[in-house]
C-alpha cells in the first residue's frame, strides 16, 4: 500500500507544472533564508557585538536587514528566470510599463491614503510603533539613511511578491494571482498594529492589480514606500512637536513649529 502510494504521489508530482513549483518553493526558500540569516535577529545574535561601539549600532542592524533582503530576494530570483525559466526579467516588472496609468494611480492611492495616515498616527499604537528605529526620531540625518535603506528593502519586497510572483503565476492562474500573492504579503504583516494588518488585504489586491495593469513592480514601490515615509515623517514630526491632535489647530500648531 505504501509503495503505491508512493508511486501515486510520485506520479502527479510528474504532472505538476515545473515553473509553478519552482515559484512556490523559491518564495518559501527565500522568505525562510530572510527569516533565519538577513533578518535583525540574526544581526543582534550574532553580529551585534561588533557594532557596539559605533554611534548608532541599532541603524546598522536596520541596514543589515533592509540590504540582506534586497540581495536574497532578487539575485537567487534573477538567476532562476534567466536559468531556469530562460525567460527575461523585463517580463517579471522590471520596466516602465504604462507610466501614465502607473503615476496617476499612485498620485491618487497616495493622496487618499496621507489624510488617512494623519488621524492614524494621532493614537499611541502608532506612535510607539513608528518608525521602527526610535533614533531616527531624534536625528534627521539618521532618519534619512533609515529611510535611504528601506527603499532598498521595499524595492526587493515589492519585486517578490508583486514582480517574481505575481507575473510568475499570472499565465497559470491569470487574475486569480493577485489574490495568491495577496496572501503571504498579508501574513507577513502580523505583529504589526490591527488596522496595518487588516487594511494589507486590500492593499496587496490593490498593489497587484497595479503592477498587472502597468505591466510594472515599480509603481508599487512608489505606492508602498509614499505611504511608509508618510507614516515614519508624520510620526517624527508629531514626536518633535508634541502635537497628537487630528483637528486643523492640530495641524496649525505643527507647522507653525516647523517654521
Amino acid at each position: 500500500m505504501i509503495k503505491r502510494e508512493v508511486k501515486d504521489f510520485l506520479d502527479n508530482l510528474k504532472q505538476l507544472d515545473r515553473k509553478i513549483v519552482t515559484i512556490f518553493l523559491a518564495i518559501g526558500i527565500l522568505q525562510t533564508t530572510s527569516w533565519y540569516f538577513t533578518s535583525r535577529r540574526f544581526f543582534r545574535e550574532n553580529l551585534f557585538d561588533f557594532f557596539l561601539h559605533s554611534k548608532d549600532p541599532y541603524l546598522f542592524e536596520y541596514l543589515y536587514w533592509f540590504i540582506g533582503d534586497l540581495f536574497t530576494f532578487i539575485l537567487p530570483t534573477f538567476l532562476i528566470i534567466k536559468l531556469f525559466f530562460k525567460e527575461k526579467i523585463k517580463d517579471y516588472g522590471f520596466r516602465i510599463g504604462d507610466w501614465k496609468i502607473g503615476l496617476t494611480f499612485s498620485i491618487v492611492f497616495l493622496f487618499i491614503m496621507i489624510p488617512v495616515i494623519w488621524f492614524i498616527s494621532a493614537s499611541d499604537v502608532f506612535t510607539q510603533k513608528y518608525p521602527h528605529l526610535s533614533s531616527a526620531r531624534d536625528s534627521w540625518n539618521i532618519f534619512i539613511i533609515y529611510e535611504l535603506g528601506m527603499l532598498l528593502y521595499m524595492i526587493g519586497w515589492e519585486f517578490l511578491w508583486r514582480g517574481f510572483m505575481l507575473f510568475g503565476l499570472e499565465k497559470k492562474f491569470g487574475f486569480y494571482s493577485i489574490f495568491i500573492q495577496m496572501i503571504p504579503f498579508v501574513i507577513l504583516h502580523n505583529g504589526k498594529p490591527f488596522i496595518e494588518t487588516l487594511g494589507a488585504i486590500p492593499g496587496g489586491i490593490a498593489l497587484g492589480w497595479l503592477a498587472l495593469r502597468t505591466r510594472s513592480f515599480y509603481y508599487c514601490v512608489v505606492v508602498h514606500i509614499g505611504v511608509m515615509y508618510s507614516i515614519d515623517l508624520i510620526s517624527v514630526i508629531r514626536f518633535r512637536t508634541n502635537e497628537y491632535g487630528i483637528g486643523i489647530q492640530s495641524l496649525l500648531n505643527i507647522i507653525g513649529n516647523i517654521f
